[in-house]
């Protein structure tokens, strides 16, 4: 018997990404962003649950991610889209960093994973919201 999971948000990336992306694909320059933002629409997925934040993403959604909270010592948002999506970037106690594209609802899951965080780390200094 596995301990259960409360899923607070699974999904892609924000739909706005793909079309603004889109829109500037029909430079010759926005062409790189264009297909990124294509290959981040069909296999980036995210799940952010109370235990852990797993990201699906890279060729045919074959990487996947997952961070535990008492790992994580700084979570940085950035809003795009005239703040309908944005992107956050995760700082674990090793130095690496994950970078999450896209999110919709960033605002609201930003303040879900700094609750998670505070309560997995009292005490922790280093967490800055």
């Amino acid at each position: 018997m596995g301990i259960r999971e409360e899923v607070y948000f699974e999904g892609g990336p924000h739909v706005g990404d793909l079309i603004i992306n889109i829109l500037i694909g029909f430079t010759v320059l926005g062409l790189p962003l264009t297909v990124g933002a294509i290959v981040r629409a069909l296999w980036l997925r995210f799940r952010i649950t109370d235990r852990r934040i797993t990201v699906i993403g890279g060729w045919m959604g074959r990487d996947r991610t997952d961070i535990i909270y008492s790992e994580i010592v700084k979570v940085v948002k950035v809003p795009r889209g005239l703040g309908m999506w944005g992107d956050m970037v995760v700082t674990l106690r090793n130095g690496s960093r994950l970078e999450l594209r896209a999110i919709p609802k960033f605002r609201e899951i930003y303040d879900y994973i700094y609750e998670q965080i505070a309560a997995k780390n009292p005490g922790m200094v280093g967490v800055q919201k």
